[in-house]
């Protein structure tokens, strides 16, 4: 061995043996800077990508011509009006205005000669403002929108040598509105002008067009866009920027963005250098020119769908946002016809009824999309309203409404719930869901909170009663992405519940003011995709699906045994808790309308038993609920919006309450009453709630005397007696009566109570039965405190927690006794806020009757013009309890009292309906009001938030009188059914009403109480209505059902399984339950005009008596 030789390999190198010359490092930081020469404008446009944008321009009188109509006095008249009035001469630089102002624009284009043959022209339109594109035949074809949606793709029949005419219908505001200083949130500057600076005829490159997008979502800088500093979401991102400069996806991003620079220099911006720059792009993004770029069958997570919220009214009154609708959605019709992947939702029933009405060749353009599956109705309610005030019939109604408009007009209805900016989630929407059809709910607005993160992106969201939806936040923060790479991104690195599923949806497109998913956007997601295909540095997103497709496939998986993470009760938004509070009034008329509707229904219902000739007046409540249903919108009746849209409400409760007052009217006179002629006949009364009521009731003036002011009421569901009290005829044992005790201190007494009084607070209150004194020694109840109230940003929506620090007591003034009788006296305390501000509080202490719960009641009246100021009323109460109990829609929800957590604290306000408790074992004090909402029990303070006083974005909120009523109710043993009924008679007072005849013909008095609730006193009987499609009452939209019957809503209020009788001596032929929508579920046993009923522990059962 060894010795062997064998032929010697020389290997030769394909590296060249000398150096061609140095070759230094890329500074990272200069080359990513040079990225932003590429596409801005500054020194270097003309030779950089912009530079090469246009082929063409052509503008002036050859070949744009204007004129304009300018309507008067704010007016807003549609096609036909407007243009048949003379048009004068205007042109480019012209200014228009002011604020809210309409404008129309007469625009005749003729495409020169030497751009005829480019291969995309386009209209340039920029007035800084917002604007709609007509047809000479009066059809609206595309919204415009100052320094954002601009451009308009001229027709090809325009391009012979003549000049063609379109419409532009010039709205005096932005897309957000008009604000002061720039401020979105500021109150409106009602003298803006908005100048006029491009209408061009403009040659588009369309290459370089899609070679800037290329470079955007590789790694360019994002053209100028409006943007908000106040809006935390919105981001400005791309591949190269979005990793760090450590990450190798970050250096291969950068050498193909200065690959294509060089090349672009290299052949000075020739058609030709652009179309390889492209091919170099591609090797990056793949093939993004077609749809296709979708179809290669493989599997994605991110579902991109494309959405337009636009709220109904906001920063903008209800006139603007009907524009802002055709504006929106007919560019979207637009994309939908360019784009084969574009899919779009649009929410808000009551938005497509008004596209109906007022622009009905786009409403058929959009029922087109529908019936194709690219345009998609979404959500199922009117209006994505608020859920945290209405009244649980209101939550209902929402959803009635709603999915009966989508039903009866697109043929289907939503199984989606969609609300994704509304200001937190009540405790009862899953069950209400359910009940209407819809086992999903989408939102995003818990991404918001300012103190704890939601834990969770994709979870079982679980109602009161058990029942659960499938609950989605987009993981992407937002219901507006702009289709950048990071949004992609984040769609996976903020899902929070990965290991259940990986699945998101990724909602982008312009919102809040309107507009809608831009052909950018669709641009830039083909180019995220291509990226993710021959990259994977994103998660795989896929355009061309739907919503339901996402909820679908999530709900397979769940059957199929995917076990997704809980969540139970309310989904408490941890931000914008002022809305409990601001813009008291509107609160008042939302309260108020939705109990005289409660009675308007109930009412009429009788009456067309009693008459066949009486009509229940369908339309005339149909418009009411609509009405309401409207003005419970996310930003109204929480107070977030511009005064102009409380001018805007206030003038549609007017109409309501007219209307409603009518309706009673109509309806008692069917029945035998009267409200107007009580000195004629015997006096009577009709208690429209469902369990007995014995009752004080105040006479009116026109048969009160300085004897008989008082009226004693007993009955129960149905007629009730009225019973004159004088000072004669009063009962001994239950009188009340008042006395100073000593000068300044007052004791009011019943048979319940002993109440001292001082300065207006109640300094002590004695339950005499359980011999108890209720407020703690060295405090005070009914003590008015004001806040400093200075939000961070958000000036109507928020209270931060701060403004607890602020605390001051408002000492009362002069007590004087202001009444003084066998049946009800009280004080009255007028206590100075400030030099144009007072309050002035009566506390008032009725007789007590029988055994009904007493109550201290007090009604102030407020002159309220503070600034930045919170006032509210304490009740310190000596009862210890870790949580306190309010009331929500057909429920309570329990919050806690003490400061544990940073979850715990952050409740540190809350919202209420009428009543908030606090108990213990064996005894409890519960607040009571009339049309307050905001509420919040620290330790042993009960607090009754009143009055706001933001200056932004409306500047007069809550300025001027203001009428509250609120009392003390306390109660021996646990929070019971006496909280629930008082609070519901606090809110529903009976009101006295004659009858021609002497005495009242026993089939009427039968009538009144035809169908009534036995068994628990949990349970509430809440709605008596007709049916939606009898066929006496039905308007025709859906298919009409024989017969007549009535619908029945009950549920249960105290959290306990129930039992109770459903009584009905009309002779019901068979009893239904069935859903929110009236559907027929199971038909329920009747025997002798009874139906036995059982409802789980805050559960909603409606019945259907089919008569």
């Amino acid at each position: 061995m060894g010795g062997e030789t064998t032929d010697k390999i020389v290997r030769q190198s394909s590296i060249p043996r000398y150096s061609a010359g140095p070759v230094g490092q890329q500074i990272h930081s200069i080359y990513k800077g040079r990225l932003g020469q590429f596409t801005s404008g500054g020194q270097y446009q003309a030779q950089n990508l912009p530079g090469y944008m246009y082929e063409g321009r052509a503008t002036g009188e050859d070949h744009v011509k204007l004129s304009v109509y300018s309507p008067p006095d704010l007016s807003r008249p549609l096609f036909e009006e407007a243009t048949s009035h003379k048009f004068e001469k205007t042109q480019v630089g012209a200014w228009f205005g002011p604020s809210w102002s309409t404008h129309w624009l007469k625009v005749e284009l003729r495409v020169p000669s030497d751009l005829q043959n480019k291969e995309h022209l386009e209209l340039h339109w920029d007035a800084g403002n917002e604007g709609l594109i007509w047809t000479t035949d009066g059809e609206p074809i595309q919204g415009l929108t100052g320094g954002d949606r601009i451009e308009w793709v001229i027709p090809k029949t325009f391009r012979d040598g003549n000049f063609h005419t379109i419409y532009i219908e010039m709205a005096c505001n932005a897309m957000f509105g008009n604000p002061t200083g720039g401020d979105i949130i500021q109150p409106p500057d009602m003298n803006r002008y908005f100048q006029l600076h491009t209408a061009d005829i403009v040659a588009v490159n369309l290459e370089a067009r899609a070679l800037r997008i290329d470079f955007w979502i590789i790694g360019g800088t994002r053209p100028h866009g409006i943007r908000f500093k106040a809006f935390a979401n919105t981001f400005d991102i791309d591949a190269a920027r979005e990793f760090s400069d450590n990450d190798w996806q970050s250096h291969e991003a950068l050498q193909i963005e200065n690959a294509i620079m060089d090349e672009f220099i290299a052949g000075k911006g020739s058609k030709e250098a652009i179309v390889r720059c492209r091919e170099i792009a591609r090797k990056y993004c793949g093939n993004v020119d077609t749809a296709d770029i979708y179809n290669n069958g493989k599997d994605f997570i991110v579902y991109a769908v494309g959405n337009c919220h636009i709220d109904t009214c906001w920063l903008w009154p209800w006139a603007e946002t009907k524009r802002k609708v055709a504006r929106s959605w007919s560019n979207q019709c637009d994309l939908i016809d360019r784009y084969p992947e574009h899919r779009f939702v649009a929410s808000q029933a009551q938005q497509f009824k008004w596209l109906e009405q007022i622009y009905p060749k786009l409403f058929d353009r959009v029922k087109t999309k529908v019936k194709q599956g690219t345009f998609q109705p979404i959500g199922g309610s009117w209006v994505e309203h608020d859920t945290n005030m209405p009244s649980g019939e209101s939550l209902v109604r929402q959803f009635l409404y709603g999915q009966r408009f989508f039903e009866s007009h697109f043929g289907e209805r939503s199984r989606t719930f969609w609300l994704p900016d509304t200001f937190g989630y009540s405790s009862q929407l899953p069950q209400l869901c359910r009940l209407a059809g819809m086992s999903r709910f989408f939102t995003q607005k818990l991404s918001w909170n300012n103190i704890n993160n939601f834990p969770h992106t994709t979870f079982n969201w679980v109602s009161l009663d058990g029942s659960q939806v499938i609950c989605h936040m987009a993981p992407s923060n937002t219901y507006t992405a702009d289709a950048h790479f990071g949004d992609v991104k984040r769609s996976v690195t903020q899902h929070k519940s990965m290991d259940q599923d990986a699945t998101s949806l990724l909602m982008f497109g312009k919102g809040d003011g309107g507009g809608g998913p831009t052909w950018e956007q669709i641009e830039k997601l083909r180019r995220c995709r291509g990226i993710s295909d021959n990259k994977g540095l994103l998660p795989r997103a896929k355009m061309g699906v739907s919503v339901e497709d996402f909820f679908d496939q999530l709900e397979k998986k769940v059957v199929e045994g995917t076990k997704l993470v809980t969540w139970y009760g309310e989904l408490y938004f941890e931000l914008h808790r002022g809305t409990y509070t601001t813009q008291a009034n509107n609160k008042w008329n939302n309260r108020k309308s939705e109990v005289m509707l409660h009675d308007v229904e109930y009412l009429a219902t009788l009456a067309t038993l009693k008459d066949r000739s009486y009509r229940y007046p369908k339309k005339d409540i149909d418009d009411m609920w609509e009405n309401v249903l409207l003005c419970q919108f996310h930003d109204c009746l929480p107070g977030s919006c511009i005064e102009m849209c409380y001018d805007d409400s206030d003038e549609l409760y007017k109409k309501v309450f007219e209307t409603g007052d009518k309706c009673i009217e109509d309806a008692l006179k069917t029945l035998g009453f009267s409200r107007n002629e009580l000195s004629k006949g015997s006096l009577t009364a009709i208690n429209t709630t469902a369990w007995q009521r014995n009752e004080l009731v105040k006479l009116p003036k026109t048969i009160a005397s300085q004897s008989s002011e008082y009226a004693l009421v007993k009955g129960d569901p149905g007629l009730a007696s009225v019973e004159i009290m004088t000072n004669s005829n009063a009962n001994a044992k239950s009188a009340v009566s008042i006395k100073e005790i000593k000068k300044g201190v007052f004791q009011m007494t019943n048979n319940q109570y002993k109440i001292e009084v001082e300065g207006g607070s109640i300094t002590s209150l004695i339950d005499l039965a359980e011999q108890r004194e209720i407020v703690p020694k060295g405090v005070k109840a009914n003590q008015l405190v004001v806040f400093d109230d200075k939000p961070l940003y958000w000036q109507a929506w928020d209270v931060e927690v701060y403004h607890l620090n602020s605390r001051q007591e408002l000492p009362g003034g002069t007590t004087e006794i202001s009444e003084q009788g066998p049946h009800r006296v009280s004080l009255v305390t007028e206590t100075k806020i400030s030099e144009e501000s007072w309050i002035k509080t009566t506390i008032s202490l009725a007789a007590s009757v029988e055994d009904q719960p007493s109550y201290i009641e007090m009604y102030s009246e407020v002159e309220w013009h503070e600034k930045w100021t919170f006032l509210k009323v304490e009740f310190p109460v000596d009862i210890v309890n870790t949580e306190a109990s309010y009331e929500t829609q057909y429920g309570i929800i329990r919050r806690p009292t003490h400061y544990n957590t940073s979850w715990d604290m952050a409740k540190f306000e809350v919202c209420c309906h009428k009543w908030a408790d606090l108990s213990e074992n064996g005894y409890g004090v519960s607040i009571l009001n009339d049309s307050k909402y905001g509420f919040a029990t620290c330790g042993n303070m009960m607090r009754l938030s009143l009055l706001r006083s933001p200056k932004a974005p409306d500047a007069h909120a809550d300025m001027g009188r203001h009428h509250i009523r609120y009392a003390i109710l306390p109660h021996a043993g646990a929070l019971d059914s006496r909280t629930v009924r008082t609070a519901y008679n606090f809110n529903h007072p009976l009101k006295i009403l004659s009858s021609p005849s002497a005495s009242i013909p026993s089939t009427t008095a039968d009538l009144l109480s035809c169908i009534t609730l036995g068994g628990s006193k949990a349970l509430i009987l809440d709605c008596i209505k007709r049916g939606e499609d009898d066929e006496d009452v039905s308007r025709g939209e859906l298919a009409k059902r024989k017969g007549r019957s009535i619908i029945v809503r009950i549920y249960e209020s105290l959290g306990g399984r129930a039992r109770g009788t459903l009584k009905c001596t009309l002779g019901a032929k068979k009893v239904w339950k069935c859903n929110l929508l009236e559907d027929d579920l199971e038909e329920v046993r009747i025997e002798e005009g009874e139906v036995k009923v059982e409802l789980r522990a805050f559960e909603v059962q409606t019945f259907r008596l089919q008569l």
